[in-house]
Formats: C-alpha cells, structure tokens, sequence
C-alpha cells in the first residue's frame, strides 16, 4: 500500500513538473501571435536599425512637432489602426511599431527586445517632434508605460492595460510557479511611479482578457492626481475602439 502511495505520489510530481516545463518553453508562443502586415493607405514604411536587424514602422507623416508613438496588442497587426490613430490624433505625425517578428520586421519578440526598439523608435522620432504621445493598447501598454516611465513624453495613453504579465499569468495559472518561470513579466505596476506625464487609461466594460483589477492595481501605482480613468461602457477586449467616444478621450481636452 505504502509503495502504491508513493508510486502514485511520484507520478503526480512528475506530470507537475511536465506541466511547468511546458508552460516554461512554450511561454512566448503563448503571448505573441506575430501578424504579417496589410498595410494602410497614405502610410510610410520606415526601417528602423536596432540590434540583429531592423523593426519597420508604419508612418503616417504629419509636418510639425507633434507625434503619437503606438504600440499594439499581442495579435495586432497596427497598421490596421491606422484609421483609429488618425481619428483622435488629426494633426500628429503617428508611428506605429510592427514588434520583432510581426510585419516583416526582424528577429523574435521579447520583452526585452520590444523595449529595447520602443527607445530607439522614441529617441529617432523626438528629433523631428518635440511633442511625443504614446499610445499602448492590451500588450502595448507595458511596452507604452516603460518607455513613459524613461522618456520625457508629453502624454501616456494606455487602453486596456494591466500592471504586470506576471499577475495575470499567474490568475490563469495558479497551479504553476509563475514568478519563477515567467520570462518576460511587463512588469508596469513597478514603473508607473516614475512616470511624470499626464495619463489616460481606458479600460472596457466587457474585457474578458484583462480583467478590470488588473487595471485599477496598475492606476493606483501612479502619482496622485496624474490619471483620469474611464470605463467604456459596452466595450469589450478587442471592440474598445469602435466605442462612440473613443476617439475624443483618447484626444483629450
């Protein structure tokens, strides 16, 4: 009996490690979903260099010294937000990053990587725009908060944020040993209280991917008075931008 206990004991460890071992390898495959690039009429394609290759960014030009800097979703191809980005922001320079991987830029996506090209892109377009908006939807938006968090942006906009991948890897699986296993956390809560801009953090009604405390843990790291939050209501994950009001908020006053 003894032994069968302990047969079935070391079976159970077994698959439980298995288990892990899986989610560990498999962990990137699971958060991006590189998507090719369709394009969008009255864009640039601009090749940024960055290390082991180059990131495209699509570009919508503008002439004066405003630019919205857009960083999307898990499964966004962005110049599919062409027309939401040119709706709230008519007169910005809007750049959006096709992450490594995704639109026929180079490399694999990575947190590291996706922050490393996020400064790059910041740092080569504040030299033409003296006023820089970013812009970060669902993934996006720990991508938007690290570089709000390091560089001098005029305004943060976050739609459908979290405060880390890590809390909510670890909601999904609270069997497994997140903390340990997770490569790229997208840990935003630890840098919102770096961040000195202005911020607007849309959150859906109806968001079945984050859910809503994962977006009020990550409004209440920020400085007091810095964010006005808004719930849309009727929205849902992926239709926050067909929402009537979307794009006045995320125009702003």
């Amino acid at each position: 009996m003894r032994r069968t206990v302990l047969t079935a004991l070391t079976l159970l460890a077994l698959a439980y490690l298995a288990v892990c071992a899986l989610l560990f390898v498999q962990q990137r495959s699971m958060l991006y979903h590189p998507q090719p690039r369709a394009g969008a009429a009255g864009t640039q394609l601009l090749s940024l260099p960055v290390e082991g290759g180059h990131v495209l960014v699509t570009v919508r030009p503008h002439a004066g010294p405003r630019a919205v800097l857009y960083f999307g979703g898990n499964a966004e191809d962005v110049s599919g937000s062409v027309g939401s980005m040119a709706a709230a922001f008519p007169d910005h320079a809007l750049y959006l990053l096709h992450y490594r991987g995704y639109g026929g830029s180079a490399g694999a996506p990575s947190e590291a990587a996706l922050f490393a090209d996020a400064l790059a892109l910041f740092d080569r377009i504040r030299a033409d725009h003296a006023e820089v908006v970013a812009v970060g939807r669902s993934l996006g938006s720990g991508v938007a908060v690290h570089v709000a968090a390091r560089r001098p942006v005029a305004r943060l906009v976050l739609v459908t944020p979290y405060d880390s991948i890590r809390a909510l890897a670890a909601s999904q699986f609270p069997y497994a040993p997140v903390r340990w296993l997770l490569r790229d956390p997208f840990d935003s809560a630890r840098d919102a209280p770096a961040i000195a801009a202005p911020t607007l953090v849309l959150a859906a009604e109806h968001d079945d991917v984050i859910p809503r405390a994962r977006t009020e843990a990550l409004v209440a790291r920020f400085r007091p008075g810095l964010v006005t939050y808004r719930v849309l209501a009727g929205a849902g994950h992926d239709t926050i931008s067909d929402a009537p009001d979307y794009a006045a908020l995320m125009r702003g006053p």
